[in-house]
């Protein structure tokens, strides 16, 4: 809607400057360029797709600067729209390759190779504009003939006439060529604002004044104003004027925005982003932002706006303060990123810490890789990294000889591994061991004759204080079933049970190996009359179906650490033979996967739905010929609470929806969908 020429003397002043802005008259757009080059605006708008940066094949067009220029677009003598110019500054990038046959034999291979050189260049300029909550492309095509052509030298400009944007709007404008051959030009513009909507201070709050009419109905909202993608809208009122707004100064970020509007049929709204420079929005959007773990080895920095910062990989000794440099770049544990802004530390996060548990006191061995195989090592201290061997009087240097052998024998944990180097953890509690010799035997004599006292007082009661063991198997799908699965064995870990499971002895599962692990797992908690649970998901059931169909498990997608996929070597046999009732019970999760998506042959033992038959379930942990607790109930319910914020979590994930949910043979009914 053409905006009343009174309201753009308010915004933009009586000058006699501003008053002379050049007119426009009709709705159309249109283009004109610098004289000699010809140009052509297309009819229609284009969708915004940079695309990629490729080579260029020679001498190209492209864009070197952005120059902009308000104007009024005007259906009337006095009714206009401000409107926005670009013009779009060219040069000729890039040079001719010279032919092969040329450089082999010092003279022109074929008269022809000439004829490009001497032709016009063409290119499709497209000029990308966003002002919230509009965004459109346009494609103007330019062509320069031959003799203007010099490499390195502008060719002109090319114009195009008009992107229409309300007063007080922010205006981001992008411009690039199809195909990209380099990074887009970028320039924003500030249209002028109404007088009728200031920002004022009061201590710690805010104040927005819109001194409107009275009973004049207008429109209010805030939004996070993004550099990619749409704004993000935080707060929205229909209001009747005049109004003051009052916002606490914690709610305040650089990119918070205000739009006002009056409730009429193609109203202008105005757009201001008051709190670019504010100190405090700044100190409060560090304050909101959060590192978030994708994988073990890439992270997401989350923040309401945009963040000019740097993220690096640093390490940082038990108790230690200040995190100390990796060289090469490092992601495992131990690791804190370190995100800093102007120079200052603004976030450090161990991201690690949940998925590893916490920090060890192993010392860390980084090996360097140069030419012709030549390898160094040194230990991370925090004096800085020893070389092995040393003579120096640090605790690494001390032990370096240990450590050089433990390394050699195979028994430090591999971090990282690339063409710069490697990053291992040797184990330091055996070193600390020798120097407490006399103590720790001390201790040993004492805790042995202390379990001997044990063993000959067990009763049947103490038997069963001390819980049946119960070995919890179960396929890593992704990272958010694994909590799952953490959650659950730490609940049952409050019962009177024993639970093992792969995530609490990571350690020893790539000491041993997968296959190895579980066997003696196996083993153990079968001879000790124990139960072994089978967790199916969608997962679980791929690969049981695979075992049934083929006999063999094959290299898959899952990591070294999934136990369930080695165990099936050993787990089929008892179900084969009939020894798995009574020692063998499934379970699934509700909305994950129904029981009967369950291979046949594990129904053979009862498969429950959890939380919902948490009683039948604990119930068949029991030993076998224990009494039925009257407390069953109420555990059962202990049990559900415990696991419910980590249901919540997994089937209702803050944002987007968790990969690989629902997915999968017999996915449960919304399973995925959070519903």
């Amino acid at each position: 809607m053409p905006v009343p020429w009174f309201l753009l003397s308010l915004a933009l002043g009586r000058s006699p400057v501003v008053l002379s802005l050049e007119r426009l008259v009709g709705p159309q757009d249109a283009t004109h360029c610098s004289p000699g080059l010809s140009c052509r605006l297309w009819d229609s708008d284009i969708l915004c797709l940079p695309g990629d940066i490729v080579p260029a094949p020679g001498p190209v067009l492209a864009p070197t600067h952005l120059q902009t220029e308000l104007v009024l677009r005007c259906q009337k003598e006095t009714d206009c729209d401000l409107c926005l110019r670009v013009a779009v500054h060219l040069a000729v990038h890039g040079h001719w390759e010279e032919p092969e046959d040329e450089e082999k034999f010092g003279g022109a291979a074929d008269s022809g190779v000439e004829e490009p050189r001497n032709a016009s260049l063409q290119a499709q300029v497209v000029l990308s504009f966003q002002a919230y909550p509009t965004a459109r492309c346009v494609l103007l095509e330019v062509q320069v003939p031959a003799a203007l052509v010099q490499f390195g030298q502008s060719v002109g400009s090319v114009v195009y006439d008009c992107f229409e944007a309300a007063l007080g709007s922010e205006v981001r404008i992008w411009s690039y060529t199809q195909p990209r051959y380099e990074k887009e030009l970028n320039h924003t513009q500030q249209l002028p604002a109404l007088p009728w909507l200031n920002v004022s201070a009061d201590g710690d709050n805010v104040h927005l004044v819109l001194n409107v009419s009275e009973e004049q109905h207008f429109g209010l909202s805030l939004y996070w104003n993004q550099v990619q993608g749409p704004p993000k809208p935080r707060w929205h009122k229909n209001l009747t004027g005049p109004q003051i707004i009052t916002l606490n100064h914690t709610d305040l970020v650089p990119c918070l925005c205000i739009q006002v509007w009056p409730l009429e049929p193609d109203s202008v709204r105005t757009n201001i982003c008051p709190f670019r420079e504010d100190p405090r929005a700044h100190q409060n959007l560090w304050q909101a932002a959060r590192l978030q773990l994708l994988t073990l080895q890439s992270w997401l920095l989350d923040a309401p706006c945009s963040l000019p910062a740097e993220a690096a990989l640093c390490w940082r000794a038990p108790g230690g303060d200040p995190c100390q440099p990796l060289v090469p770049p490092l992601s495992w544990e131990n690791v804190t990123v370190d995100v800093n802004s102007s120079e200052k530390l603004q976030l450090q996060e161990c991201l690690w810490a949940d998925s590893l548990g916490p920090l060890k006191d192993d010392v860390l061995l980084l090996e360097t890789r140069g030419p012709q195989d030549n390898r160094s090592l040194c230990a991370l201290e925090p004096s800085g990294c020893t070389s092995l061997p040393s003579k120096a009087s640090t605790r690494a240097a001390r032990l370096g000889e240990y450590l050089l052998q433990d390394l050699q024998s195979g028994q430090c944990l591999q971090l990282w591994d690339d063409d710069l180097g490697a990053l291992w953890a040797c184990p330091m509690d055996k070193y600390i061991h020798k120097r407490w010799a006399l103590v720790w035997l001390a201790c040993l004599l004492f805790a042995a004759a202390l379990s001997l006292i044990l063993l000959l007082k067990k009763d049947h009661a103490k038997a069963a204080a001390r819980g049946r063991a119960a070995l919890l198997l179960y396929s890593a799908d992704d990272s958010g079933f694994e909590r799952l699965v953490g959650a659950l064995a730490s609940a049952l870990c409050q019962l009177p049970l024993r639970v093992a499971v792969d995530l609490w002895s990571r350690r020893e599962l790539s000491a041993q190996g997968p296959v190895a692990w579980f066997h003696a797992q196996r083993r153990q908690t079968l001879q000790e009359g124990g139960v072994v649970v089978l967790l199916f998901s969608p997962g679980a059931v791929a690969l049981c179906s695979e075992w049934l169909q083929d006999g063999v498990s094959g290299p898959g997608a899952h990591g070294p650490h999934d136990a369930f996929r080695a165990s099936l070597s050993c787990v089929l046999p008892d179900f084969l033979q009939g020894r798995a009732p009574g020692s063998y019970v499934g379970a699934c999760f509700d909305r994950l996967l129904h029981p009967d998506a369950v291979p046949a042959l594990f129904r053979t033992v009862p498969v429950f739905t959890l939380p919902s038959q948490l009683p039948d379930f604990l119930g068949a942990l029991q030993q076998p010929r224990a009494p039925r607790s009257g407390r069953l109930q109420e555990r059962a319910e202990q049990v559900s609470r415990a696991l419910q914020p980590a249901l919540d979590s997994y089937f209702h994930p803050p944002g987007t929806p968790a990969p690989g949910r629902g997915v999968g043979p017999g996915a449960g009914p919304g399973a995925g969908d959070g519903t």
